[in-house]
């Protein structure tokens, strides 16, 4: 074994940015942190400790998805894993649209790659992870970092494509004190779509890319327009529509629901920042919900290791 202890820092992700269901996501500067220590045979054979937001909440024994992922690595190679120490520290909230899953994942597999000595490439990694999460666009992003947009290719493997965040973009996420399961969130979604609704999409995820990339607000307000999934799920998030015109009217380039919500992410220019995200305070509190707000970056680096 290479290596007996590596720490592992994974960041949020926001996924679909409106019109790009299941296929576009970008990394924020918030994090978890995964250290796995791997202990000598005569250790117990799994410890796993928490802290940070909603520890309590984290399975300590082996249903931990970071160690699930940490497991299916070693069974991907055929081979037996260590006992471990797992120590994590969480500051992306649960079950909140933030990615909170995929940074288990991508941890998890991660860290397992480099205490194994890294054997599997990124590459590799990156399809064990979209195998686990069962789409791309939120474990994507928190591995390479940035913003990127995944297809499929011929052979049934995956294109990835990095799109530029065009340094004006400033987003905000206001992440709301209730929770919404990704399962719930895809109950509401209908089985079939129209024609017209799919050339919606498609036309605005073209749009998308070019406003993100140029930092044009006209583009942007008009891009991040969607008749995938956000028409069915605003019903799940209490005071959206509110919030959307608060916001709105504050400057903001448009509001969407990040992954499958129920955070909201607002896109704004740096000078309507402060006043935008008062007014996501402000508009989502007169409804009844108690938020926190954060300006946020496009973290660039994705997943990182450090070892002690």
């Amino acid at each position: 074994m290479a290596v007996s202890t590596v720490t592992v820092t994974v960041p949020a992700t926001t996924a679909n940015l409106g019109p790009g269901f299941d296929c576009i996501g970008a990394a924020f500067t918030l994090y978890n942190r995964f250290q796995f220590t791997a202990l000598p045979d005569t250790e117990s054979p799994l410890t796993i400790a928490a802290t940070g937001l909603e520890a309590d909440r984290v399975a300590t024994d082996d249903r931990n998805l970071a160690y699930r992922a940490f497991e299916h690595f070693y069974q991907t190679l055929g081979k037996t894993p260590p006992p471990l120490h797992l120590a994590i520290d969480l500051q992306v909230p649960l079950a909140r649209g933030l990615g909170s899953s995929a940074t288990a994942i991508v941890g998890g597999l991660v860290g397992a790659n480099a205490l194994a000595g890294s054997p599997l490439s990124r590459e590799q990694i990156m399809k064990l992870a979209i195998e686990l999460e069962g789409h791309p666009d939120n474990v994507v992003p928190a591995l390479l970092g940035g913003c990127r947009l995944a297809a499929t290719q011929l052979d049934g493997g995956w294109a990835i494509c990095e799109v530029g965040w065009h340094q004006d973009i400033v987003p905000i996420v206001a992440i709301p004190d209730f929770e919404l399961s990704t399962a719930e969130a895809r109950r509401v979604l209908p089985a079939q779509y129209s024609r017209q609704d799919a050339i919606f999409n498609i036309a605005h995820l073209g749009l998308l890319i070019r406003a993100l990339e140029s930092g044009r607000s006209d583009w942007l307000q008009t891009a991040l327009q969607d008749k995938i999934h956000q028409p069915y799920r605003q019903s799940l998030i209490h005071g959206y529509s509110s919030v959307e015109e608060a916001v709105i009217a504050a400057g903001a380039d448009g509001l969407v629901i990040s992954g499958a919500g129920p955070t909201l992410l607002a896109l704004t220019r740096p000078d309507r920042a402060a006043a935008v995200e008062s007014a996501l305070t402000q508009a989502w509190t007169a409804a009844g919900v108690t938020v926190q707000t954060q300006r946020v970056q496009i973290d660039t680096q994705g997943a990182t290791i450090a070892f002690p």
